[in-house]
Order: C-alpha cells, then sequence, then structure tokens
C-alpha cells in the first residue's frame, strides 16, 4: 500500500496531498494581513481519485499542520466547513471573524454532533 502525505508547499500557497508519486489533491489557502490567521480558499481531488476520502485526508492534514503552528483559520472553502462540522476537534482554530480583505464565508462552521445548526447542505460521505 502507497503511504499519503500532505505537506505544505508555502510558494504556491497550498497544501498537497500525495500517494506514493502521485498527485491527489490540493488545499489552495492564503495567509491573511495579520499573520496569524489562513483563509482555506479551495480543495480539489483529482477526478481519477474521487470518492475515496481524500479529501477529507488532505483537510485533516492540513488542518493538524496549521494546529502545531497555532493557527487561526477562516474555512472559505464549503468543504472545509462541512469537515469542522463535522470534526468538532477543529472548530477552536476557526477565527471569530473573517480576516480583512478576504471574501466572507457565509458563517463559521458549528458541530453537526451538538444539535447545532451546520452549513453542510448534505453531510460528509462517510
Amino acid at each position: 500500500m502507497d503511504t499519503s502525505l500532505v505537506s505544505d508547499d508555502p510558494s504556491n500557497s497550498r497544501f498537497v496531498l500525495t500517494v506514493g508519486d502521485a498527485l491527489v489533491g490540493i488545499l489552495a489557502y492564503e495567509v491573511a494581513a495579520d499573520d496569524d490567521t489562513v483563509v482555506l480558499q479551495h480543495t480539489v481531488v483529482k477526478e481519477e481519485f474521487g470518492d475515496h476520502g481524500w479529501a477529507a485526508v488532505l483537510v485533516r492534514g492540513a488542518l493538524d499542520i496549521l494546529r502545531i503552528g497555532d493557527l487561526s483559520i477562516w474555512p472559505q472553502c464549503s468543504y472545509v466547513r462541512r469537515f469542522i462540522g463535522a470534526n468538532i476537534e477543529y472548530l477552536a482554530m476557526v477565527a471569530d471573524q473573517a480576516p480583512a480583505g478576504s471574501a466572507p464565508a457565509e458563517s463559521p462552521p458549528r458541530s453537526t454532533m451538538t444539535g447545532a445548526w451546520s452549513l453542510a447542505p448534505f453531510p460528509l460521505r462517510s
């Protein structure tokens, strides 16, 4: 079985998921002007790797890397918002408001496990 790896590619402002030698997906980001908040913009998984849970692996890896750096996030990407709503251990990382100059997300995510509303129009696939 090939090893999966999520790594930061700061020169291209993205996290990269590779499996073996194959590029599986990216999570684009922008560092806000305050340098303490990372705006997670868009998650993309190559079509041939779709429907196997790789987006979740990518987002979890990126969030873990950011948590180690003690950074706040603003989840502009709808997939990241749904992921955080379903994985409440990451809720504390979400900034209280959108950083200046970033396009606002609809709202910060809420836990789907506590009965609070979520931004997810449909549940995450297992």
